[in-house]
């Protein structure tokens, strides 16, 4: 069940949101436990048993950790809900890739692995990484162990990011996670932010992703316009899909009394690939940057040292998305440009102009997105090699076949979408707020004008009816 579903959107959300707001104070952390079970056991209650037996084991070891005077014993505590986190991830996202490409050397491997059916357990990656953070948090003193076995499972498990993050810490956020209130202002500001990020995906996204598809299925013949605009297709597909499914989290969150951590801010308009990650998923790359890069040295360490580790903790990045080696290769790639960057690719960049940085930036990113969308290292490799072939060959059959206004459309919307000022659906609602001085004193909060709540509703009947004419597509980073 995703955040985009019908059930979720008619039946799940609305039936959550009577309840919890029904609800005593007291009874809220319970009834948000029993929602965000249900939300996991949906299609698949082989995740369940796993994320249980995950929260109870954290719960359990960030206590023994709290009480365990700083010294070795803290740090053999650590160690083992460190170790016991990553071999989760392990056994289940990287083991058939590790036999697999270990039988490709010739080597025997135990048949006993059976991988028929194998598949991963909703959210593993992100509830993994929160543990993994709460644990290292309690280890430095960062923030006190939570005693409530009830209020920690809900910070693990809730139903709003657990498909797909933002990766959210329990210091930043343990105060909310222990209260269960939500304003009028929470919840006014939590449904918009659901509709924006619903809006994002369903009709920015979604559009993109089948124009993108078609031409990346196509990798081993296509033309330069063909490539370079399906690459573009995908370029906005991934951006309005994630940037959108972490919107629709947040207003989950606000509207049941949590603030969950923003996870992009407009990533495209970057000058470097510094920038970039500083903009896209940074709920992912901070927490590299907090729990992976700095214990390694960060920048305090040799410029060669600081150069390999950037590139350690991106090859990292890269297979955390996924057990492939085009993962890897992203990854690396982006570390690759970091290091470069660091090592004084920036200051050259710095002596160019807005216009030349912003462009390097988009380019690299770009070409990085081929390696994340292809199926096959080989299938990427392939693909690359149409962005430069200087041909137009098969153009006319693709523009005929394929292209047709809702792909000009979703283009343009995902390029002024991806713009701060105007951006596209803030610009629009903007406009919409001069009409008319009337507050709503309701349902809404204050300060929310009858323009505004009219363009709400109009993304909110467009994507309704969009869901209503196509087919259902599983958010992209759902399957992480």
């Amino acid at each position: 069940m995703g955040l985009d579903s019908p059930v979720f959107l008619f039946l799940f959300l609305p039936m959550a949101l009577v309840l919890f707001h029904a609800m005593p104070e007291r009874g809220r952390s319970p009834l948000l436990l029993g929602l965000s079970l249900i939300f996991c056991a949906w299609g698949d209650t082989y995740s369940l048993w796993v994320l249980l037996g995950s929260i109870v084991f954290n719960y359990g070891l960030g206590l023994i950790i709290e009480n365990t005077e700083p010294g070795r014993s803290r740090k053999i505590g650590l160690a083992i809900a460190v170790g016991a986190n990553i071999s989760l991830l392990i056994y289940y996202k990287y083991l058939k890739f590790a036999i697999e490409n270990i039988s490709r050397l010739g080597f025997t491997v135990s048949s006993q692995f059976d991988f028929t059916g194998w598949h991963l357990p909703l959210g593993i990656s992100f509830f993994t990484f929160s543990a993994i953070a709460y644990h290292v948090d309690i280890y430095r003193e960062n923030c006190h162990a939570e005693k409530n076995p009830v209020t920690f499972a809900v910070y693990l498990a809730h139903f709003g990011k657990i498909i797909a993050g933002p990766i959210a810490r329990f210091r930043d956020s343990r105060g909310r996670f222990r209260t269960r209130s939500a304003t009028l202002q929470d919840f006014s500001e939590g449904a918009m932010r659901f509709v924006l990020g619903l809006g994002k995906k369903v009709l920015v996204a979604n559009p993109a992703a089948a124009f993108a598809d078609e031409v990346f299925s196509r990798a081993g013949g296509l033309d330069m316009p063909t490539a370079w605009l399906g690459l573009l297709c995908y370029t906005i597909q991934i951006y309005f899909d994630f940037s959108g499914y972490s919107d629709m989290a947040i207003g989950v969150g606000r509207m049941v009394g949590f603030n969950f951590p923003e996870n992009f801010n407009y990533p495209y308009i970057s000058q470097s690939i510094q920038e970039f990650w500083r903009r896209w998923h940074m709920s992912l790359s901070t927490w590299f940057r907090d729990y992976l890069y700095i214990p390694l040295g960060g920048n305090r360490i040799s410029k060669a040292r600081t150069y390999v580790n950037l590139v350690l903790v991106f090859v990292l990045c890269g297979l955390w998305h996924g057990a492939s080696w085009s993962f890897i290769v992203w990854g690396t790639y982006h570390g690759c440009f970091l290091a470069a960057e660091r090592a004084g690719l920036d200051r050259l960049l710095n002596r160019m102009g807005r216009p030349v940085r912003h462009l390097y930036a988009l380019f690299v990113v770009m070409v990085g997105w081929v390696f994340f969308r292809a199926d096959t290292l080989t299938q990427a490799i392939q693909y690359c090699q149409s962005l430069f072939t200087f041909s137009t060959a098969t153009y006319d059959y693709i523009a005929m076949a394929f292209l047709n206004r809702q792909v000009w459309a979703v283009v343009v919307a995902g390029v002024v979408g991806s713009m701060p000022i105007p951006a596209l659906f803030g610009y629009m609602r903007e406009r919409l707020e001069g009409i008319g001085d009337i507050r709503l004193l309701s349902f809404f909060d204050f300060n929310c004008t009858i323009g505004s709540v009219a363009f709400f509703l109009i993304v909110l009947i467009a994507s309704l009816m969009a869901l209503a004419a196509n087919t259902y597509s599983p958010f992209i980073y759902a399957r992480f």
